[in-house]
């Protein structure tokens, strides 16, 4: 039988170096996928650990609620906790499917990822040339041409490709002595979609001519992905004097570059953004019309998954978010109040050291709505709009409806970050907002 259960134990030691607090699934219910489950599901028979299978119905298919439940099915012998997330990729048309499918299936998946979790993916070695080739098609450089990583940090956790050494072919005869089953996605043989153009026509002539060619494309992507990773150690230093604080970029310091290491340091963020990286056309546009605009423009680059400003002098990555302006939310002592949308927790504690002080039975309210209200925060000889504070502090304009506003009966008692009123100011408690950035104020 073929001899994928003992791979994926020796692949799984040598990526994992920690168990995970849970194995999760990316089941699409075709045979890659299928027969990752069921290595997993024996993984688990036999070390333990907590397994789950997260399947994306993308609506695409008139089959597409008939493969969620073949996924379903095939979970519940193998002891696998089964997971479904339906998403809509609204009205797209051409090629473009491929990209917002594979977008929404990869944000989906997030979902599902926390702290310490691994999430696994079934693509093997003929995905990995497909994306070489389709990388060179694009005239990509070496990050493109080192097409999937066999691991790298996603959401909260991990991904891990433990397959991508493993041919198709391989995959198929243990799914054949396995007596697996699986779905068939009928948009798999349609070639004006040029993975599958690839796949189908163009492969398979490579192969002919060159029986090895599967083994040099990988071993040319393993090579580009050594150079990045040399490089990033390398420009590591130049990189962390470029970062700031909150995660921002200074410009002063990517000016003292060349173009070629300045543009590298600005994938190099991006990259650690979690952002798609942008064609030259778009890198271009990013350091000439929006980090050398006017001092008094407000420019900005709208990608796919969010979208650079620039603010006194430093670059922003900013991720799609909610509009949060109605958002409220109760604030009690030590107890800790998730913040809506990924900001965090806020959490009021009892402090001999602290900023705040607090009348008896305060009930205390978080927003993100600044309109209408004043402050006179406790450092100021002044009392003002918050909108006026916010601009004086030197917060973005893209902050100040994510910003905690902590209200006492409608009555601003402090701004998180940035200042107590005067009325509140005291030595009982401290205010804390955990968040991945901490944004700086000017003043």
């Amino acid at each position: 039988m073929t001899d994928l259960y003992h791979q994926l134990i020796t692949k799984l030691d040598t990526l994992v170096a920690d168990k995970p607090k849970r194995w999760v699934v990316a089941l699409s219910g075709g045979v890659d996928s299928c027969v990752l489950l069921d290595l997993l599901a024996r993984y688990q028979t036999q070390f333990g650990g907590h397994c789950v299978a997260v399947h994306v119905h993308h609506g695409l298919s008139p089959n597409a609620n008939a493969w969620a439940s073949r996924c379903q099915s095939v979970c519940q012998p193998l002891n696998v906790e089964f997971k479904l997330e339906k998403v809509d990729l609204g009205d797209i048309q051409g090629e473009s499917v491929e990209a917002r499918a594979r977008d929404a299936r990869y944000q989906a998946l997030a979902k599902h990822v926390q702290a310490d979790d691994v999430l696994l993916t079934g693509q093997h070695s003929d995905d990995q040339v497909e994306t070489f080739l389709l990388a060179l098609r694009r005239g990509s450089g070496p990050k493109g041409l080192s097409a999937m990583a066999e691991k790298m940090p996603f959401g909260q956790g991990q991904l891990v490709r433990p397959l991508l050494n493993v041919s198709r072919h391989a995959i198929e005869l243990y799914a054949k002595e396995r007596n697996l089953t699986w779905v068939e996605d009928e948009s798999n043989q349609d070639t004006r979609y040029d993975r599958n153009y690839l796949r189908h026509q163009v492969v398979p002539k490579l192969t002919k001519r060159w029986p090895t060619i599967d083994a040099a494309i990988n071993r040319s992507a393993r090579l580009c992905a050594e150079q990045e990773l040399l490089l990033d150690e390398l420009l590591q230093a130049p990189y962390e004097r470029a970062l700031a604080d909150d995660g921002s970029l200074e410009i002063g310091e990517l000016e003292q570059h060349s173009e070629a290491l300045r543009i590298r340091l600005l994938r190099m963020w991006l990259e650690r953004q979690g952002a798609l990286m942008p064609s030259q056309a778009q890198m271009s546009q990013l350091w000439h019309q929006v980090a050398q605009a006017k001092l008094d423009a407000n420019p900005q680059l709208i990608l796919n998954q969010g979208q650079i400003r620039r603010y006194a002098d430093r670059l922003y990555w900013l991720n799609k978010h909610q509009d949060i302006s109605s958002w409220r939310g109760g604030l009690s002592l030590n107890t800790p109040l998730t913040l809506p949308d990924g900001l965090g927790e806020l959490e009021l504690i009892e402090s001999e050291n602290g900023s705040l002080a607090l009348p008896h039975g305060a009930c205390l309210e978080v927003s993100f709505e600044p309109q209408g209200l004043m402050a006179h925060p406790n450092q100021r000889g002044h009392r003002r709009k918050l909108k006026k504070l916010f601009q004086e502090y030197g917060v973005p304009s893209w902050l100040r409806r994510r910003t905690p506003i902590i209200l006492c009966h409608d009555e601003v008692v402090a701004v998180a970050g940035l200042f107590v009123t005067r009325a509140y100011a005291g030595q009982q408690f401290e205010l804390v907002w955990h968040q991945k950035h901490v944004f700086v104020p000017k003043s």
